[in-house]
């Protein structure tokens, strides 16, 4: 049963995550942006599945394996995700077309890692993806709290920075009413 739980986490949480990073929305780096992934990295490890019994060894190289496109989806999705100050000084995020390219990539390459898991008859629990998705997470928002703080705080041109794979258009926000 805490496989299906899992299971329904990570899919709830990869929904939430990737539809608010492609609506604009204010970045705020004195926040804890590390606490999501901390909190899906402890519930990952403590389940005492994340390692087959019967192949450790190449249940050890895929979860490895995992931690790697983990961190290398992060970094590609904060490199390709464009941030801009406004005149206010808030500093302002959106995911482009090319973050969804890494997201279905990620996802490919994740189902690839699975499949070879079961073709060599390794057992694999949903923790190794949670943990994956940990990474993922911690990674992205590292990274753009990172260049959110390189940024000057109240740029006149107020531009977006240049994000991989960003046509560069600006993006305009309606206001409330």
């Amino acid at each position: 049963m805490a496989g299906l739980v899992n299971a329904l986490l990570i899919v709830a949480v990869v929904v939430v995550v990737i539809v608010r990073q492609f609506r604009a929305r204010p970045i705020d780096t004195g926040r804890r942006w590390w606490l999501l992934p901390a909190i899906l990295a402890v519930v990952a490890l403590r389940e005492p599945g994340i390692l087959d019994a019967h192949h450790r060894t190449e249940s050890a190289l895929l979860l490895g394996a995992e931690m790697l496109v983990g961190l290398a989806t992060g970094a590609a999705w904060a490199w390709t995700t464009r941030v801009w100050t406004e005149p206010d000084g808030v500093v302002w995020t959106k995911s482009t077309k090319a973050s969804g390219a890494v997201w279905i990539v990620g996802i490919a390459v994740r189902v690839g890692l699975f499949a070879l898991g079961a073709l060599v008859g390794v057992h694999q629990d949903s923790s190794a993806l949670m943990l994956g998705l940990a990474v993922t997470l911690l990674v992205r928002a590292g990274i753009l709290v990172w260049r959110a703080q390189s940024l000057p705080s109240a740029s006149p041109a107020g531009g977006p920075t240049r994000a991989y794979g960003d046509g560069m258009a600006r993006v305009t926000r309606k206001e409330g009413v």
